[in-house]
């Protein structure tokens, strides 16, 4: 016993001197990769099934998480997008915002954002250091860290208002210890089944976990399928329930260059609305309603926010919070598309959205994780398209030989690259000006295209 005693006194020491010693950003981050489990590298191994380790570490900051207001969004797919707006629209009206969203495409300090500026690389090397020994103690995965670093940043920032996106599900996740303003969740479809469960009312009843008592939730697409879900788990918690699709109403709908215009009839003060979006997605138009729902929310709580901030802040939700990733054009000739839709419902979208564009020719670049149901994501695809599969520079990704033959299998013909890099650099070789390159199926891909 005395043995094992002084083994751990010795790794904790080790630990420490290690942080201790560090000089750099970078060594934190390798510091923070290499000795905590993280989801997006590992998969469910670093999921965690209860808020113990969370609690734990906010009790030590002495509870931060209260003390600044919150939205808190969760949903399957476009809540980063919505996270986004909303942070967009509380800085044109004025206020200081925190946004807090997962995973990064190129930089950790993404994650953690006051008024579109990412989190200084200092605090996070100082945030470390402070917590080393709590680190050791507690044995946080990385994404539990990472939300107790956030909630210190914004409360050492005295953020008005920080917006805070879950990583995964809801009701378990580590940033489900807040009490929000409002809960907005956007959608639920198939997606991490081996954690959240195998239906989508399943499914919807862990994002259903953010929904607190007596605060409002909105949800942004109304779903037969699980519409009762939600109605039931609001209803329990006397939490007053919007179905945003049911209080706005398109009258029309556009992509212009890089921008989405549309007209949004609000039912109830049958009143015509137009927003022009930066982003440009056609599948940006269900989280747009689930945001002007909050919106009205906000506004009836006494948060002043004009239509005038709202339509400002759409236009360059982009500029203002350096969102990117999504239906993302970084080139003209041929046109290049770059987007993190990796799911059933994501890829659907994607789908739908190339019905929108003109080229010759399409050029897909693809990667998946291992922990997605590929087989049934595959069949989605055009035929028509010429495929680049790949795979990712991290443990989780899909082997790009694998992908490949299971592309095959769905009727999709192209060739296996080892890393996004050479896909996307064997699809511009291929590519004529007239033709469109699309990069998609995992956030890794595009960040490693990026």
């Amino acid at each position: 016993m005395v043995e094992a005693s002084s083994r751990c006194a010795s790794a904790r020491l080790a630990a420490r001197l290690i942080i201790i010693n560090m000089a750099s950003y970078k060594e934190t981050l390798d510091y923070l990769y290499a000795q905590l489990p993280m989801f997006t590298r590992v998969g469910a191994s670093a999921f965690k099934t209860d808020l113990h380790n969370t609690l734990a570490l906010l009790e030590q900051l002495q509870q931060p998480q209260h003390t600044f207001k919150t939205i808190h969004v969760a949903g399957t797919n476009g809540k980063g997008s919505t996270s986004h707006m909303l942070a967009a629209i509380f800085q044109q009206a004025g206020y200081k915002t925190g946004l807090y969203t997962s995973p990064h495409l190129l930089d950790f300090r993404e994650r953690i954002r006051i008024n579109g500026a990412m989190v200084p690389e200092e605090f996070v090397v100082r945030f470390t250091e402070d917590m080393h020994t709590h680190i050791t103690d507690i044995a946080p995965s990385f994404f539990e860290l990472t939300v107790a670093m956030a909630f210190q940043y914004f409360k050492q920032e005295a953020v008005d208002i920080a917006i805070i996106e879950v990583g995964l599900g809801g009701r378990l996740d580590s940033t489900n210890v807040i009490t929000p303003e409002l809960s907005l969740i956007t959608n639920i479809s198939y997606d991490h089944k081996n954690m959240l469960g195998d239906t989508l009312p399943e499914i919807a009843a862990e994002k259903a976990g953010i929904i607190k008592q007596g605060v409002p939730v909105v949800i942004s697409e109304t779903q037969p399928e699980v519409q009762e879900v939600f109605i039931n788990t609001a209803q329990s918690k006397q939490a007053p329930i919007h179905f945003a699709d049911q209080e706005w109403m398109e009258s029309s709908s556009a992509i212009e260059g890089h921008h989405l215009n549309l007209m949004l009839m609000d039912r109830q003060q049958q009143q015509m609305r137009k927003f022009q979006l930066d982003l440009n997605g056609q599948y940006q138009e269900k989280n747009v309603m689930g945001v002007l729902s909050a919106v009205k929310l906000l506004q009836q709580q006494g948060w002043h926010i004009t239509w005038e901030h709202v339509g400002t802040a759409l236009s360059h939700v982009k500029k203002l919070t350096g969102l990117r990733g999504r239906w993302d054009v970084i080139q003209q000739h041929p046109l290049t598309v770059l987007d993190v839709g990796h799911n059933e419902a994501g890829i659907n979208e994607i789908v739908e959205q190339l019905g929108h564009v003109n080229y010759q020719q399409l050029h897909i670049v693809v990667g998946f994780v291992k922990d997605k149901e590929v087989e049934k994501v595959l069949p989605l695809f055009p035929g028509t398209a010429h495929y680049y599969f790949c795979k990712a520079q991290i443990p989780r990704a899909l082997d790009e030989v694998a992908l490949a033959e299971m592309g095959a299998a769905a009727g999709l013909q192209g060739h296996a690259y080892p890393s996004a890099q050479a896909a996307l650099q064997a699809a511009r070789q291929h590519a004529k000006p007239d033709d469109m390159i699309l990069v998609c199926g995992s956030f890794f891909v595009v960040a490693e295209v990026m």
